[in-house]
C-alpha cells in the first residue's frame, strides 16, 4: 500500500509541475465534442463527459498493464 501511495504521489506531482510550465498540454481538456459547457453572465458551469471516458480508458490501460 505505501508504495501504491508514493508513486501516486510522484505521478500528482509530475501533473501538477506540468500543469504549471506547460499549461498548453491540457487545454484539449474539457473542450472535447460531447463535453458539456454552460455559461451565462454570472456562472459557468463545466460537465467533462467525453474527457472524462478518454481519461478512464487510458488509466484502466495503464493499470492493467502493471497487473500483468
Amino acid at each position: 500500500m505505501a508504495r501504491w501511495l508514493i508513486v501516486a504521489g510522484a505521478v500528482l506531482v509530475a501533473v501538477g509541475v506540468l500543469m504549471h510550465y506547460a499549461p498548453w498540454l491540457f487545454n484539449w481538456f474539457g473542450r472535447l465534442p460531447g463535453d458539456i459547457r454552460i455559461e451565462s453572465e454570472r456562472s459557468r458551469v463545466y460537465i467533462p463527459i467525453v474527457s472524462m471516458i478518454i481519461l478512464s480508458i487510458v488509466l484502466s490501460v495503464i493499470i492493467n498493464f502493471f497487473r500483468r
